[in-house]
């Protein structure tokens, strides 16, 4: 499996603008319509380019409706990805995916994120350090909390050797990243994806 790890330092090269606000699709238009009955489901891995990525990649045509990636678990209003840079915001750069649970489960989710990052580095993926690349699951009721946990565990257990540093937190307010960071790597295509040995 991979994921993007661009260098951090040359991401700082990129342009900055302020973050739509919660609700906002990414071009900063209309609130974005959920189809009736979706489920949300908000993680954190590390680079949310990759993240997104490799989501939209293996769910394509299985029941995702959107990935958007943002900002979750700080205490800023509006960050922007310069604030969250510095890490003075306390967010993490995340994804959100909006999905039908008919055809994909939360705990099918779940088990993906754990094998497309590495869950037992705190605050770092691969050269990317800094409180907004820790891992995280943001679960939006009690069943998914419950469902997080279960995986979790069973993460630690079968892949990762009880070293999982992954934060369960519920999810806070969101914030949809600037326009210009959604579906990034399909834009810009000549990054680096970092590659996992495959998990069994």
């Amino acid at each position: 499996m991979a994921t993007a790890m661009p260098n951090f330092i040359s991401r700082l090269f990129r342009p900055f603008s302020t973050s739509t606000r919660v609700g906002l699709n990414p071009e900063g238009g209309a609130a974005m319509s959920t189809p009736e009955g979706a489920a949300t489901a908000t993680v954190a891995a590390g680079c949310f380019w990759g993240v997104e990525h490799m989501y939209r990649k293996e769910f394509k045509g299985k029941g995702l409706y959107d990935a958007r990636v943002g900002y979750i678990g700080g205490d800023t209003q509006s960050p922007s990805y310069r604030a969250v840079c510095s890490g003075s915001t306390g967010h993490a750069e995340a994804l959100q995916v909006i999905y039908d649970p008919s055809q994909i489960t939360y705990r099918q989710l779940l088990e993906f994120f754990y094998k497309m990052h590495d869950p037992t580095t705190s605050n770092r993926q691969g050269p990317d350090a800094g409180s907004q690349y820790r891992s995280g699951i943001f679960y939006h009721d009690a069943e998914q909390e419950k469902i997080a946990r279960e995986v979790t565990q069973l993460a630690n257990q079968k892949w990762w050797k009880g070293k999982i540093v992954t934060e369960i937190l519920a999810a806070g307010e969101w914030w949809d990243a600037e326009a210009y960071h959604q579906k990034y790597l399909d834009n810009n295509p000549g990054h680096f994806l970092r590659s996992f040995p495959p998990l069994e």
